[in-house]
């Protein structure tokens, strides 16, 4: 099974309460989800492989370790895009997919309509990004897309998540965890995480 990381940092439960905030601006909302997918990069990313390296100090030579190229960033379109750019503050040698789904109106069932990843993506550690996991839907299917395109290591990113959506991504894919920043109570009649922070997608980007 899957295991799920909730991040308990002060700094983190304090942007937080500040991204929930119906008053904060889109200005500050894009800021505060940068700053939070920053913070949880770290526990993201602590278990990357590093290899030795010489480093010549103008002391004298010693070894040190060094990260490989060994990172893709997967933001599920279009509110995945508003944590990419902290990530790539951590990894700026990590290489960017983006994946786009929309839910089909009769069938119900997520439909992918753009889809372009990296070449060597199966040698790569997926970090996939979406700031709300809710029902889990669309993170599963964007999981079972990208793992068709032979994505093997696979990790999700999630600023609020609800239990209803972890569950429906540990079911459909044991070998991923999830990271999240706040685990909410559940969803409410229409969907969406209870208390959340509304549509992220809509207060990234000014679309109220």
């Amino acid at each position: 099974m899957s295991k799920l990381f909730v991040m308990d940092h002060p700094l983190i439960a304090h942007k937080i309460s500040m991204i929930r905030d119906v008053n904060t601006s889109v200005k500050d909302f894009r800021e505060l989800v940068n700053e939070v997918a920053l913070l949880m990069g770290y526990e993201a990313t602590k278990d990357l492989e590093l290899t030795k390296t010489k480093v010549q100090t103008p002391l004298a030579e010693t070894v040190g370790n060094v990260i490989e190229k060994q990172v893709a960033l997967v933001p599920i379109l279009r509110a995945g895009l508003g944590m990419v750019d902290a990530l790539m503050s951590l990894i700026p040698a990590a290489k960017v997919g983006h994946i786009g789904l929309y839910r089909d109106h009769e069938t119900l069932q997520p439909v992918e309509y753009y889809c372009k990843l990296p070449t060597d993506i199966e040698k790569r550690q997926v970090l996939v990004l979406d700031p709300m996991l809710a029902t889990g839907g669309s993170a599963a299917a964007a999981i079972d897309f990208i793992k068709q395109r032979g994505a093997k290591k696979i990790k999700l990113m999630c600023i609020i998540g609800a239990p209803e959506g972890v569950a429906v991504v540990q079911k459909a894919h044991p070998d991923v965890d999830i990271y999240v920043a706040a685990l909410d109570e559940g969803l409410n009649e229409h969907g969406y995480i209870v208390p959340g922070l509304g549509d992220a997608g809509d207060r990234l980007f000014g679309t109220m």
